[in-house]
């Protein structure tokens, strides 16, 4: 990143963001990585508090979404980013806006589903394993706990 350049941002998504939301879902889990589109639509989120990223342009480039628990905790899911822009810190961003809502929502722990290719990804944000290696959607997956 050159000293012009500002680092990723993300904020909560807002309800004019979801056409954009979920073309680049569609894009990541179905286009690219084969996931059934029943699958990716689950139908909880409605109930989920959704973060999104945007590039310089303004262009919805990530996206996450925290889905809050009845015990304190919450699972964290859905995180996509574009092929474009990976690396560049935008899921990054959305992650920790992630952590920042729950923890404003009084959550104590969050969970979730890494693809085990995204495995390090979560490990540098404070993510540990918890359990062997399975497959969800046809990837393979291992479940990974962070506190707040």
């Amino acid at each position: 990143m050159s000293g012009a350049e500002t680092p990723a941002a993300a904020s909560v998504a807002g309800p004019g963001d979801w056409p954009a939301i979920l073309d680049l879902r569609t894009r990541v889990f179905v286009d690219e990585q084969g996931v059934a589109p029943e699958v990716e639509q689950d139908g909880r989120d409605a109930t989920a508090v959704h973060a999104v990223g945007r590039d310089a342009s303004g262009r919805l480039v990530a996206t996450g979404r925290l889905l809050l628990r009845d015990d304190g905790t919450a699972t964290i899911g859905r995180m996509a980013v574009d092929a474009a822009v990976r690396g560049q810190g935008h899921g990054a961003a959305v992650l920790a806006e992630l952590h920042r809502q729950a923890a404003a929502r009084g959550v104590t722990a969050v969970e979730l589903h890494a693809q085990v290719s995204a495995r390090a990804f979560y490990t540098r944000a404070g993510y540990t394993a918890a359990g062997e290696e399975y497959e969800e959607a046809g990837i393979a997956h291992v479940t990974m706990v962070r506190r707040l």
